[in-house]
């Protein structure tokens, strides 16, 4: 016999966990305010431990509740398709894949649309982090992190090469037109716009274009490349960006690359899934889709 915590009261806890307030899991779950607290002060007491912390008018989950939460709804999501492939056959699948933002925003998702066309019962259920280089945690079946493709960095885990990642010069074309770049030395009309989570990339850049004495331009940093890209789009200086990544805005008109034979390569993408999780050969399909669409514009 399983020694399990109450089920009810994980169900609310991870929705409370999720939404960082009672109310707002009250009113997903059609809970009053003070049935959801009962609920977690069960779990509490259950365990041993205090889940959540008041920050102003919200709830909070502890560090080890929003571990324990994504663990939590991963078992529902896992009883969810089991209960699903036992009584409707034809139910779509949920498959939830954890990836950095830029990559999220300017290669993934951009390119979802044709997985779905040949892949109707999945859905992707995108969720992002803030740094590529954040721990894969439970909670997700895909992680896309930046790495190289050996076991020992993930043990346990199935790891895949989906994407390599080169530097160029990146402007926009309005900006060129205006002020072009012909040469490495023509930047030193412009403002250089940097990434707090791309640190190095000017340096790296001036050094193999050979102009390292020009490091001490103007500079506009902000705190992640996705605000850095739009600034640049917006012409309000040149920037350092992933040629793979900026493909499609490149295609559209949005950036262009003044200098695309002066590259600084980084290390790429790989993609992490357990390797004893893969149901139906889902997350191993999924994976290969994904390192097919490197040869795909």
């Amino acid at each position: 016999m399983r020694h399990l915590p109450p089920l009810n009261a994980l169900r609310i806890f991870e929705v409370a966990a999720r939404t960082s307030s009672y109310a707002e899991a009250g009113v997903e779950l059609g809970l009053t305010h003070g049935a959801v607290s009962r609920q977690i002060a069960t779990l509490e007491s259950w365990l041993g431990q205090r889940l959540f912390t008041r920050q102003g008018r919200r709830m909070v989950a502890t560090p080890a509740a929003q571990a324990f939460a994504a663990e939590v709804g991963l078992s529902f999501d896992r009883l969810m398709l089991a209960a699903e492939a036992c009584g409707r056959p034809g139910a779509r699948r949920i498959l939830r894949v954890s990836a950095p933002t830029s990559f999220a925003m300017r290669w993934l998702i951009p390119r979802l649309s044709r997985y779905h066309a040949d892949h109707p019962e999945v859905e992707v259920v995108v969720t992002t982090v803030s740094t590529v280089l954040e721990e894969f945690r439970g909670g997700v079946d895909v992680a896309i992190r930046r790495g190289v493709a050996h076991a020992d960095a993930w043990p346990q885990h199935h790891v895949v090469p989906v994407l390599d990642d080169v530097d160029t010069l990146i402007m926009s074309p309005a900006l060129f037109r205006q002020r072009p770049i012909l040469a490495p030395a023509d930047i030193a009309a412009h403002t250089l716009l940097a990434s707090e989570t791309r640190a190095g990339d000017w340096s790296r850049w001036l050094e193999a274009a050979g102009v390292p004495h020009l490091a001490g331009l103007p500079r506009q940093r902000f705190d992640h490349f996705f605000v850095t890209r739009q600034a640049v789009e917006d012409g309000l200086g040149i920037g350092i960006g992933p040629l793979p990544m900026l493909a499609l805005d490149i295609a559209n008109n949005r950036l262009m690359t003044p200098l695309p034979a002066i590259q600084v390569p980084r290390t790429g993408y790989v993609a992490i899934f357990p390797q004893q999780a893969d149901g139906g050969n889902l997350l191993h399909g999924f994976v290969d889709w994904l390192a097919a669409q490197r040869d795909v514009s």
